[in-house]
């Protein structure tokens, strides 16, 4: 099987995985909307930031002139620093990889992912391979410029599972990277067979550790530690609680209004715990942290199965059965991770 525990070193201390990097909007008009949620969820010391946003922020540039990314978000934990490249998915100018790189080194992150520029699924072959190609090139060019103890993943892109085997491969040979980053995903996020087939070939060309960009999600998530992904980032918490969705374990988003002829929530987060079905269903934030809460859950359950040497399948069997879209999609990555073995 290809899932896994692991315990990695960064310079804010341990880092055990797989793990759940939520999104921090620092340095968008939307950065109050994340719950201080490190405060509330002891195990959860991760935060994903944007050091595109940042950088074209004068307000929190200045700030980080002075300040830590840790003490602009008053945050202890890891800090994985994007690099940004999906904000250019549209655009064929980007920033300079250096740039960006001593960005994140400002910042005293704890991960920097390289400089990208994403090739979309309707883009000519021809462009999409200009772009795989210069995403290539900018992270080379990262590793020859990183000069501090952060970790440094190489950002990766491609349509095809032969595309991502042969980047990866190639990076191993010329750069010295500490993990690599899976992006370009969101387009096709509903084809689950293809995101399948992309990330166990991503899985299988390196032992390192694998992050995969904006998939994670209350179901996607265990699909993807089961794929043996370290670590993904997600602000699908935020997004649904924004619309008032609530995540029920084991069947995805569901409206709140759905839940009009129920008083008890199906939940006993401490969100759900100590407030009334009727203060959750009113308040967006609430619903937000209760989204988090079901997430972080679903991770720490996860990582307990797989140290405790339990049957992650016969788990998995049952957390899929009431969604009938997902389950199809892990059964699909089930039966190719068994052809693997």
């Amino acid at each position: 099987m290809l899932h896994r525990t692991r315990e990695l070193q960064t310079p804010s201390g341990k880092l055990n995985t797989p793990t759940l990097f939520p999104v921090r909007n620092v340095g968008k008009r939307s950065s109050d909307n994340t719950p201080e949620y490190h405060k509330a969820i002891p195990d959860l010391n991760t935060a994903m930031i944007n050091s595109h946003s940042i950088y074209t922020n004068e307000s929190i540039k200045s700030d980080i002139e002075s300040k830590t990314i840790h003490q602009v978000m008053d945050f202890e934990g890891v800090v994985f620093a994007d690099s940004g490249g999906f904000d250019f998915r549209d655009k064929d100018e980007l920033p300079d990889p250096e740039k960006i790189l001593e960005t994140q080194q400002k910042l005293n992150a704890d991960i920097y992912a390289t400089l990208d520029l994403p090739p979309l699924p309707d883009m000519r072959s021809s462009k999409k391979r200009r772009r795989i190609n210069k995403s290539i090139k900018f992270a080379e060019r990262a590793s020859e410029a990183k000069e501090d103890d952060a970790l440094l993943y190489a950002t990766i892109h491609g349509h095809d599972a032969r595309t991502i085997r042969n980047s990866i491969q190639y990076l191993e040979k010329n750069g010295e990277f500490d993990g690599f980053a899976l992006g370009g995903l969101v387009p096709f996020r509903s084809n689950y067979s293809k995101v399948i087939d992309l990330v166990l070939a991503a899985r299988q060309s390196t032992d390192k550790p694998l992050h995969v960009f904006g998939l994670g999600g209350l179901l996607y998530q265990l699909l993807l530690m089961y794929m043996g992904v370290d670590s993904f980032d997600s602000s699908a918490f935020i997004r649904c609680g924004s619309h008032r969705r609530y995540f029920v374990p084991g069947f995805g988003d569901h409206t709140m209004s759905e839940f009009d002829s129920i008083e008890h929530l199906p939940c006993s987060c401490p969100v759900c715990s100590e407030h009334t079905f009727s203060e959750v269903k009113a308040s967006r934030d609430l619903i937000t942290k209760h989204n988090l809460w079901a997430m972080v859950l679903e991770v720490r359950k996860f990582r307990w199965m797989v140290e405790a040497g339990e049957d992650v399948e016969n788990y998995l069997d049952l957390r899929f059965e009431g969604n009938e879209v997902t389950k199809r999609a892990y059964q699909t990555a089930k039966q190719k991770i068994r052809r693997l073995n």
